[in-house]
């Protein structure tokens, strides 16, 4: 995963316009770690206002959690978003948060996705791949949560404000598919709202 600042450019703030932090791509193990690092040079920058733009297709379900951690930890705000620049106009725009990202989504003191930005569910899990034989390709071999691990996910949810429900829901649906939660489940979930 990436991080840098973007500033939110609009109305007469010209120099003064706030900054938030853009943070996409994959979450790997070292995440909160480059996480923290990034933060510690951007806590400098006046303008910067305690938000994030996050845009993933998920990663590591407990780097997720430590980077959650970090952000809860910060005091800072989540919202599903991407940041563009497309002529003079630059900005948030439709982001995703899938799989495993929706857990460090969760570290946000106030999250936000917009309606146009989606956030997916599904099973955890990892692939692992047995010993090739000759002229036999190695096969892939899939390995689910076991139920400690999905209580320690609900126990997190749970202490970040998001129903544990969200959790279990995610346990049944296969991890070759994807559920987009809709805006209903994401409010009953407490999970975020559509707006600020």
């Amino acid at each position: 995963m990436s991080f840098r600042l973007a500033t939110l450019a609009g109305g007469q703030c010209g120099a003064r316009c706030p900054q938030v932090i853009v943070a996409e791509g994959v979450i790997e193990e070292g995440t909160p770690e480059a996480f923290v690092a990034f933060a510690k040079t951007a806590a400098v920058e006046a303008r910067l206002r305690g938000m994030i733009l996050l845009n993933s297709p998920g990663g590591r379900v407990v780097a997720s959690m430590r980077l959650g951690e970090v952000f809860r930890k910060l005091r800072l705000a989540v919202a599903v978003a991407r940041y563009e620049k497309v002529g003079d106009r630059a900005g948030p725009s439709a982001g995703r948060c899938m799989s495993a990202c929706v857990y460090a989504m969760m570290g946000g003191v106030k999250r936000v996705v917009p309606p146009e930005s989606q956030v997916g569910i599904h099973r955890m899990s990892t692939t692992g791949y047995s010993e090739s034989q000759p002229h036999r390709p190695s096969t892939p071999t899939v390995a689910y949560a076991d139920e400690e691990m999905v209580s320690t996910l609900a126990g997190y949810a749970s202490r970040m404000g998001v129903s544990s429900t969200l959790i279990r829901t995610a346990e049944t649906i296969s991890p070759d598919d994807i559920h987009i939660l809709s805006s209903t489940e994401m409010r009953r979930w407490r999970l975020a709202t559509a707006q600020f």
